[in-house]
């Protein structure tokens, strides 16, 4: 079986589009949740200058020296600012016992939704809601915040049309997204000079993992290096086509689903080229729900074929085993179903 990442057009839900377009496309958002877990999304409405500002913010943080960059690292359990060469291994957020180490080579700078953006919320717990580590680069704040605004509009833009396609009502999503756990992760993989890895087969970018929420909006560059497992167990390539964004489900979406929607694995091998790795670039919106909301099963999605997998979880509780497992180190020992699924696949 050819495994195919499919399209969907999403411009009836960002403009005004008919209910009968807005069917549509909610029941090709449905098979795609189904099939496959990953979706390239067109008609997403951010603008192109607005895109190639982040990107020319993201070239300027990691164009800086190492040292540098690193008087912006914060303690794994603030998950803000950069995070070094080496510094996290994502397979131990599933549990995968064979990542013994802290081996994952990409860098990346996080930004998140602050306790100061939820001024009706008070009283949110720290550090889930930490205040952001800006660095003194000119216009990286400026551009980065721009996008992100944008990115979490796509993401409620898509919330809304997950509660059409599982015959939700409309403020489901947003009754549990009113001070979204929202973080950012601007990613680059290259090796900065003296950085000790051996460039072999087994490389690792970013290990096998799920991302930990809703739904993640991914903005990529054309680099190879991003994989996708199958259904039968394999990993596939996937790059992003021309102007679009990459859609995946996060655990949180599994968890209400009864796995009816999966929260897909996928890691990041780049080539190496030349004895020296191909530069690649990537940004993740992780939009991952209310630290207090209660994480239950639908009803629709329980039935005698289909026992309910789960016990319910606030997504604070969630997140929290998951970073400990990627930021610190400590094996995530609730992922049981995931960490199967990694050590299933045909690696």
């Amino acid at each position: 079986m050819t495994f195919h990442v499919p399209s969907v057009d999403i411009s009836a839900y960002v403009g005004d589009g008919s209910p009968e377009e807005r069917a549509a496309v909610a029941a090709a958002i449905d098979h795609a949740c189904r099939t496959v877990g990953f979706i390239q999304i067109h008609g997403h409405g951010i603008r192109a200058e607005i895109i190639d500002g982040l990107t020319e913010a993201i070239d300027a943080f990691f164009e800086l020296d190492l040292d540098t960059k690193k008087t912006y690292r914060t303690p794994p359990e603030i998950n803000r600012g950069y995070s070094p060469p080496k510094s996290e291994s994502l397979s131990l957020s599933l549990g995968v016992e064979s990542a013994t180490r802290m081996n994952d080579f990409f860098e990346a700078f996080n930004v998140g939704a602050t306790a100061a953006d939820y001024p009706d919320s008070p009283d949110l717990p720290q550090p889930d809601y930490a205040d952001n580590v800006w660095p003194d680069v000119p216009g990286f704040e400026q551009k980065v915040q721009t996008y992100f605004g944008e990115a979490a509009r796509v993401a409620r833009t898509m919330t809304s049309i997950f509660a059409d396609a599982l015959g939700l009502e409309p403020e489901f999503f947003a009754a549990r997204t009113g001070h979204s756990l929202d973080v950012f992760r601007m990613n680059n993989y290259a090796l900065p000079p003296g950085t000790d890895v051996t460039l072999d087969g087994d490389l690792t970018g970013m290990g096998e993992h799920t991302d930990y929420g809703i739904v993640t909006i991914l903005w990529a560059d054309q680099v190879r290096g991003l994989q996708v497992l199958g259904t039968d167990g394999t990993w596939n390539d996937v790059q992003p086509e021309e102007g679009a964004l990459l859609i995946n489900l996060g655990d949180v979406t599994a968890r209400l689903t009864n796995e009816r929607w999966m929260s897909t694995l996928h890691r990041v091998k780049p080539p190496v080229i030349g004895g020296t790795i191909e530069r690649r670039r990537s940004a993740a919106f992780f939009h991952d729900g209310d630290v207090d909301a209660v994480i239950r099963t639908l009803p629709s999605c329980i039935d005698d074929e289909h026992p309910d997998l789960y016990e319910p979880v606030t997504v604070g509780e969630h997140i929290a085993a998951k970073l400990a497992g990627s930021r610190a180190g400590v094996r995530n020992i609730t992922a049981e179903r995931e960490s199967a699924r990694v050590l299933a696949s045909q690696r």
